[in-house]
């Protein structure tokens, strides 16, 4: 396409940046700027749009979905907005959660985790509160930072298949079994908001009022379940370096 047809066809893609800002930034503190994420996302939308090849057969929305939010993740990693010591905290409560799973043999739940974690229960849910804006919680980001994928499409969606290597595809296809695995173990209520996020796409407060809590205990939950899948993606490359 020439020069008018390009900038013609990134304007009419602008509201795809909005849209998976607004779904990266309710897990973020307010400190963060919008605007900032949405010129990160501008900047993958052109990315985007030089690097699509239709004849791959990926819709462009799709590919240029996963440009933008890996966009947009690397910025803010690049920027390190959140406390290192939050970031640290959020790893060792993964860790102690896979290891308290490990040991009773199941799921543990909110009150066993805050007391492995010698903690109130009110207390857990204030930190899962706070780890859940400095760990960018999701799926996305969790799978983009597992040791052992540097995937182009951060994403756990196949909407990028066709522009991996064929080592990248079965790291990412072993990457999404796993975490599937992991998944269909959790609690039903934790299963029922990553689909209702995940799949459906409604925003924390839209699955409040279908879950009837408030959207602060909806972002908990998530956060919780993230460190669940976090945790065990831990134990699995553990296991895997022995």
């Amino acid at each position: 396409m020439d020069a008018g047809q390009r900038d013609q066809f990134i304007k009419q893609h602008v509201d795809l940046v909005h849209y998976i800002v607004g779904r990266i930034a309710i897990s973020l503190p307010p400190n963060v700027d919008r605007d900032d994420l949405i010129s990160a996302g501008i900047v993958g939308l052109i990315k985007a749009v030089d690097r699509f090849d239709p004849s791959r057969g990926v819709k462009f929305a799709t590919y240029a979905s996963s440009v933008i939010r890996g966009e947009i993740m690397e910025s803010l990693r690049s920027r390190d907005w959140a406390p290192r010591s939050l970031r640290r905290r959020a790893r060792e409560v993964a860790e102690v959660v896979a290891e308290l799973e490990a040991e009773i043999g199941q799921v543990p739940t909110d009150a066993e985790i805050a007391a492995a974690l010698d903690m109130e229960l009110e207390g857990y849910y204030e930190l899962m509160g706070q780890i859940s804006g400095a760990a960018i919680s999701s799926l996305e980001d969790m799978v983009a930072q597992h040791p052992h994928w540097e995937p182009q499409h951060p994403n756990l969606a196949e909407s990028a298949d066709a522009y991996q290597s064929p080592a990248e595809y079965v790291v990412q296809n072993e990457l999404r079994r796993l975490i599937t695995d992991i998944i269909e173990e959790l609690p039903p209520r934790e299963k029922h908001i990553l689909a209702l996020y995940y799949q459906e796409e409604l925003t924390l407060r839209e699955i409040g009022e279908i879950l009837g809590i408030s959207e602060s205990r909806v972002c908990q939950i998530h956060s919780q379940t993230i460190t669940r899948l976090r945790g065990r993606l831990l134990k699995q490359h553990r296991i895997e370096r022995r």
